[in-house]
């Protein structure tokens, strides 16, 4: 998103505010323009057998598909191979991955990818397994190490079509211009952030999301809540990511809990499934917040789930921000079926707070930092690494290491 005369750039998003002829300011919002990354998405049950027609359509003869050992187990990959042959392909499949995809990971995909002679890429899993696909592809075409693409904007080179199939409802990385790699030596995780990441096709398929653990299932659900929440605060929120925010923000605080009760609610699923979607496509345009700065680095310190992480900071993020913009938070009240029609909006982010306190604990997600492992004498180390992540760009609230360190504290 662009403003004309006034340009901050986050990615490939600007924002652009207006100015008559005579330059004078427009109320914001008035005229803005928007860039809209996506995928072609294809939604709904038994969608599974389009990711073999599209690889097809993309040109696929030697399609890599990167999955891991537990969606492997639940048995949708050996669905996903069956149909690519019938296609007529020949697939390869690399399943050598854990949690947070380290760099050394991705990097041995790389290397089978190019013994394969393989040219498309298909992940089938969560978050972790899609980052690595796109990780693969990524070195498929420019070479190097995984971490020399920290950043914005860094990938010179095209890279090989993507194909995504999410097997959780969360971490929206089928749709998003997202890469986060764990960094091995320094014990934390780095974000890559370009349109070149945003893959070509997203096959939503909520039977997929049956088989997720419970804990899974809780802690990518609470991705997606963060994901709504921070894109719709954000400073590169544009009118074209609000209502996708607000709609995941809706449909996970309606639709989570009841998952996790009857597992096998395949409307409550499909809901769940559209949660994660339309929350990716939020955050991928309007990018993140000081709650995926911050997570990301206990994340990657300590191998924790991402979305736990994020469950345990978002509701100190919240009263943070809105501490100094409090407005943006009534409509994410409202979103949360929350009365606020006349409370001040400060009385509002602090009830939005509570209501994501009272969610985590309704999923089982630890009240504190320490549960997780965190100790006090990591928070300087923690608040440093943060300052570097690009999710804190578009903080609505400026934080200086100080204020990040205050963050974990509370936190813990």
């Amino acid at each position: 998103m662009v403003l004309v005369g006034e340009a901050r750039r986050v990615g490939d998003s600007v924002l652009l505010a207006r100015r008559s002829p005579e330059h004078s300011p427009r109320p914001e919002g008035s005229l803005r323009l928007s860039k809209f990354h996506a995928p072609e998405i294809v939604f709904g049950p038994e969608s599974l057998p389009e990711a073999a027609h599209a690889a097809v359509r993309l040109g696929a003869r030697r399609p890599f598909v990167v999955t891991d050992p537990g969606v492997m187990e639940a048995g949708w990959p050996v669905e996903l191979l069956a149909w690519l042959r019938d296609a007529g392909l020949d697939p390869q499949v690399w399943l050598d991955l854990t949690p947070n995809p380290k760099d050394h990971e991705i990097e041995a995909g790389y290397r089978r990818y190019a013994d394969a002679g393989c040219d498309v890429v298909l992940g089938i899993g969560g978050g972790s397994v899609i980052d690595a696909a796109k990780g693969v592809a990524l070195l498929a075409a420019n070479g190097g190490r995984i971490l020399d693409y920290e950043g914005i904007d860094r990938i010179e080179h095209p890279i090989p079509p993507l194909i995504m199939m999410p097997t959780t409802s969360g971490t929206g990385a089928d749709v998003s211009q997202f890469c986060i790699v764990t960094d091995t030596e320094r014990h934390t995780k780095i974000t890559i952030m370009g349109r070149a990441l945003v893959p070509d096709v997203s096959v939503v398929d909520p039977r997929l999301l049956v088989t997720m653990p419970e804990w899974l299932n809780a802690a990518t659900g609470l991705d997606a809540l963060t994901h709504g929440i921070e894109a719709f605060v954000s400073l590169a929120h544009g009118p074209l990511t609000d209502h996708h925010a607000l709609q995941a923000i809706s449909l996970v605080n309606g639709n989570l809990a009841e998952t996790m009760l009857r597992p096998r609610n395949a409307d409550a699923r499909s809901l769940m499934a559209q949660a994660a979607l339309e929350a990716g496509l939020a955050f991928t345009n309007a990018i993140l917040g000081a709650t995926h700065a911050m997570s990301h680095q206990v994340g990657g310190m300590l191998d924790l789930p991402h979305g736990v992480v994020n469950g345990v900071l978002l509701p100190h993020v919240i009263r943070f921000n809105g501490a100094d913009g409090p407005e943006r938070f009534v409509p994410i009240a409202q979103a949360m079926g929350l009365d606020v029609a006349r409370v001040p909006a400060e009385e509002a982010v602090h009830m939005v707070a509570e209501a994501v306190r009272e969610l985590g604990d309704e999923v089982g997600v630890p009240k504190g930092l320490s549960a997780l492992g965190v100790m006090a004498e990591d928070i300087p180390r923690l608040a440093q690494l943060t300052l570097g992540d690009a999710c804190l760009t578009t903080n609505p609230r400026g934080a200086s290491v100080e204020d990040i360190d205050a963050l974990f504290r509370a936190a813990m």
